[in-house]
């Protein structure tokens, strides 16, 4: 967020060809060995030879299971009857629910990593609550957010039910509710009605308008129109950009002064889930 404030112009161009981002190892990347060339319009930022290899030694993918580091639960709640269970590395604090997009959130334990996996499996056996929410539906959730109040009695309803639940691991330290709230953080009062969607970048397309707003990886941008400067706010519409279908692009500066993206009506993007992009491991 701090990358991209409210206001801040952008007018880039993509460059040559998309490239595949390596293998994340060590808390960096190391070059893909094969330069594969990525599908410009898609979330992944990796080939299928390096994502499988990332998943060799993950934790999102249950092949790590003897990382010695603490582990939270959390639940993170997008929108109205729209909340999921996850486990983050504790040393991360609240950081993987803002990655995620998450509105609000609570803490519900800490503890090794198994027991933190058995909870997450707990509240989804007994009582539904899912570990992935789509990109789709927590951008149609954000258009139709109730007070934060009203956020925060839906995230303690699901925490006391979690709570009460039989066979909560031994292990696992039980946390007090407590609810965050990052609405503010993204800035989600900027964000207008009937948004439209950016579709994937080509080789020489544009991207020129000012930031509204981001939420995860979406970016909400005021798109510059025909004859208008990209901070000109009396520009284009409004239109989300999922930021992760830029990664592996070099970008340079746009030549011209608007958008050549496919702008679409939203829901016309298919939804890729939150874990489309590459980098597990950096999430946890």
């Amino acid at each position: 967020m701090s990358m991209l404030p409210a206001g801040k112009v952008l007018a880039f161009a993509a460059q040559g060809e998309r490239r595949c981002l390596g293998v994340w190892r060590a808390g960096g990347r190391l070059v893909c060995p094969y330069a594969a060339v990525l599908d410009g319009a898609a979330a992944k930022d990796q080939c299928a030879r390096c994502a499988q290899l990332d998943r060799s030694r993950s934790v999102a993918a249950d092949t790590m299971a003897d990382d010695p580091r603490p582990y939270a639960v959390y639940l993170a709640y997008f929108g109205p009857g729209l909340l999921k269970v996850g486990i983050t590395a504790a040393e991360r604090g609240p950081a993987r629910l803002v990655e995620q997009g998450a509105v609000a959130y609570a803490w519900l334990g800490r503890g090794p990593l198994m027991a933190a996996r058995r909870a997450e499996a707990l509240l989804g056996s007994a009582l539904g609550v899912p570990d992935r929410c789509g990109k789709a539906a927590k951008r149609a959730a954000r258009g139709a957010l109730p007070p934060a109040a009203a956020r925060a009695a839906e995230v303690g309803r699901l925490h006391a039910a979690a709570r009460a639940l039989d066979g909560w691991p031994e292990t696992l330290e039980p946390v007090g509710f407590r609810c965050g709230d990052h609405a503010e953080l993204f800035g989600l009062d900027r964000i207008p009605a009937g948004v439209a969607e950016l579709g994937g970048m080509t080789a020489g397309a544009e991207i020129v308008g000012t930031v509204l707003a981001g939420a995860g990886s979406d970016v909400y941008l005021r798109l510059a129109g025909e004859g208008a400067g990209a901070g000109d706010d009396g520009g284009g519409p409004v239109a989300v950009l999922d930021a992760r279908v830029l990664s592996g692009w070099v970008l340079g500066a746009a030549a011209g002064r608007v958008t050549t993206v496919a702008v679409r009506e939203a829901g016309a993007v298919r939804d890729a889930g939150e874990g489309g992009g590459g980098g597990q491991a950096g999430l946890f």
